[in-house]
């Protein structure tokens, strides 16, 4: 599945209550984001601020639309958006710079390399 990571810039002196809501996302978004195909989806924070997403998606763009169809997700970006810098009156959604990926471990191992405790996890 491919993978994508992302970068946004949450405002340094609003970083502990936007991680606060991060704690307990409305169960409505979480369902919404499995349903739409957003899978492992990860964010990671700085203390300055920079938000570093990681997300896998079949389709990343059908992923994005899929939310944008959603009355859960337009509740969801008007609460988050004060949060942000750097959007130019987007959406939080619609901010995202995307990071092209330049290694992955598994895909560089051939068989051989990889330890043999990683090809068991991969066949449960």
């Amino acid at each position: 599945m491919p993978r994508y990571c992302f970068l946004l810039q949450v405002r340094p002196e609003m970083l502990e209550e936007y991680t606060r809501r991060h704690a307990s996302v409305w169960p409505e978004m979480t369902t919404a984001l499995a349903e739409s195909g957003w899978h492992n989806y990860s964010l990671f924070a700085r203390p300055d601020g920079l938000l570093v997403g990681y997300v896998e998606a079949h389709d990343l763009d059908a992923a994005q639309a899929a939310m944008e169809a959603t009355e859960v997700n337009a509740r969801w970006q008007a609460e988050m958006a004060p949060f942000f810098t750097g959007l130019a009156g987007r959406r939080p959604d619609e901010g995202l710079l995307l990071l092209t990926e330049v290694f992955h471990l598994e895909d560089q191992l051939t068989p051989t390399d990889t330890p043999s405790h990683v090809r068991e996890q991969d066949h449960r």
